[in-house]
């Protein structure tokens, strides 16, 4: 009888004892992403395309602006793509040098990436674009420029103004991708419109 006591005593204390807490992980907030649909650029500019219906565009106005640099915001996202002209004058060494900055400025964020793959578009209308995507926890995952090598130059970089991880930003990150290899898809000079 002693022992069928101690048994359901040492029960019941075991049975009474506090669970250990175990934390859930960490979850992301579902992001809604609307279906795409385009609108052409109101503005006047050398160049011209398609952007999305939920974006809107603002000139750039920082110091270092120059005539026809652009954003395309994202206010649903917290995002932008930075879009900077530059007109290449018939001039190869202007060009060759516009193509140099463009890498120069993707290798800032080499300490930050764990991968970068640059790939060259053919667009529908004959134009050559260089599309950069990078990997990590870097400021700006995706940056391009499209030319004609003999005049127009439009080199653009996606951004984000919040401070949430890329892996949780992976879906409207690619969402906008989408929409600037649509805007590279079409886009024209002034002497095509």
């Amino acid at each position: 009888m002693r022992s069928i006591s101690l048994l359901i005593l040492a029960c019941l204390l075991y049975g009474c004892s506090t669970p250990e807490y175990v934390p859930k992980p960490w979850g992301y907030n579902r992001i809604d992403l609307p279906k795409p649909e385009y609108q052409t650029l109101a503005e006047k500019h050398p160049y011209s395309f398609e952007h999305s219906k939920y974006s809107h565009i603002r000139p750039d106005s920082a110091s270092i602006a120059e005539p026809h640099w652009i954003y395309i915001i994202y206010p649903k996202f917290k995002a932008n793509v930075q879009l900077t002209y530059k007109s290449v004058k018939k001039d190869p060494k202007f060009f060759a040098d516009f193509v140099d900055d463009s890498h120069k400025l993707l290798s800032k964020h080499f300490t930050k990436a764990t991968a970068v793959e640059d790939i060259k578009i053919k667009t529908p209308s004959g134009k050559t674009a260089v599309v950069f995507e990078l990997e990590g926890e870097v400021p700006s995952q995706f940056q391009f420029y499209v030319s004609d090598s003999t005049q127009h130059f439009l080199r653009g970089a996606l951004y984000f103004r919040t401070a949430l991880k890329n892996d949780s930003l992976a879906p409207v990150i690619d969402y906008i991708k989408k929409d600037v290899i649509h805007l590279l898809n079409t886009v024209k000079w002034d002497y095509e419109k």
